[in-house]
């Protein structure tokens, strides 16, 4: 038995708009995603992109997405995230772009990373707090950014697959 290994990508969706993040599904990012790829790389593309390839998870509040493709063929994959330039939401397009943060064998790392990410954003906000109420706030924040052991337990990694 061999075991079936992905990469997972760590984006971040830039808008113009943030209200517009809310109207994004897991369903909508897939298919521009499936799409930018069809149409860089052909009938490979979408090959690779019909085995295995999955959103793993949306944050619309942040804009965090978390992409799974085969070991085999991500590059081939990622290599097309930037050719995204908006994203099809019901009856409109979403104006906006996908930038890779992290590319992760586990959902684990790519957790690891995110906080370790967000931890360096509020450190960059800090000095730009006006108050003393807003670096509390920020401090706060920074305090609260940690990895809860057996916080993610009961999602599964996909590492028990079995080809």
């Amino acid at each position: 038995m061999v075991r079936v290994k992905s990469r997972y990508l760590l984006c971040e969706i830039n808008v113009t708009d943030r209200n517009r993040l809310f109207l994004l599904t897991e369903k909508d990012i897939y298919l521009a995603v499936k799409e930018a790829v069809a149409r860089i790389h052909g009938d490979y593309g979408t090959a690779m992109c019909s085995t295995r390839f999955c959103v793993k998870y949306l944050n619309a509040q942040t804009g965090m997405v978390f992409l799974r493709f085969p070991k085999m063929g991500y590059k081939l994959l990622w290599s097309a995230l930037p050719f995204i330039t908006s994203i099809g939401t019901r009856s409109q397009k979403t104006p906006c772009f996908l930038n890779c943060l992290h590319v992760g064998g586990t959902v684990r790392t790519c957790q690891k990373f995110l906080i370790h990410y967000n931890k360096q954003q509020l450190h960059r906000m800090l000095p730009s707090c006006k108050n003393e109420e807003d670096e509390k706030q920020v401090r706060k924040a920074i305090l609260s950014c940690s990895v809860v052991q057996g916080a993610y337990e009961d999602e599964p990694d996909d590492g028990d697959e079995e080809a």
